[in-house]
């Protein structure tokens, strides 16, 4: 797994495997100035900034209706609301995103590794991913609610 920086590589979940990506080709590319005008200050500081809203703050965590749960920065679907689960992190949480919406990359911040996700469409942060998730995948998304928005069906 690469470390993300100028021009890093980003590596995509999918259901075939993983798969990698520059840093600088998402389909979705904006300036700092566009994303800071079209984002809140804080998924501005979420997506484009690798920040943490506060545990327990995100309505999402709340969200219990059929859809979509979609990148709040370019709308792309992220995960299906069956693959939501109650991890009582104090963040929403899913076992298995849909194919192709994730990258991840190495996370080596506050003195440990962990595996950041991001969105692949406009690579966006909205969490990390870790190995103690439930069945069937054993992996358990934790996701920012800063950094999506719910699509009903």
């Amino acid at each position: 797994m690469a470390i993300l920086g100028a021009g890093g590589l980003f590596k995509s979940i999918t259901g075939g495997g993983v798969k990698e990506a520059s840093a600088s080709q998402f389909p979705v590319q904006k300036t700092d100035a566009e994303w800071r005008q079209q984002l809140t200050a804080e998924q501005y500081h979420v997506l484009r900034e690798h920040g943490t809203e506060r545990a327990g703050t995100s309505p999402l965590n709340a969200e219990k209706r059929s859809g979509t749960f979609i990148c709040a920065a370019c709308a792309q679907d992220l995960f299906p609301s069956e693959t939501k689960f109650e991890s009582g992190t104090g963040w929403p949480s899913f076992y298995k995103p849909l194919d192709g919406a994730i990258e991840t990359t190495e996370d080596r911040s506050f003195f440990m590794t962990r595996t950041e996700v991001h969105c692949s469409n406009c690579g966006g942060h909205l969490g990390h991913v870790f190995d103690d998730g439930p069945k069937p995948t054993g992996l358990r998304y934790c996701m920012n609610g800063a950094a999506m928005d719910f699509k009903p069906e």
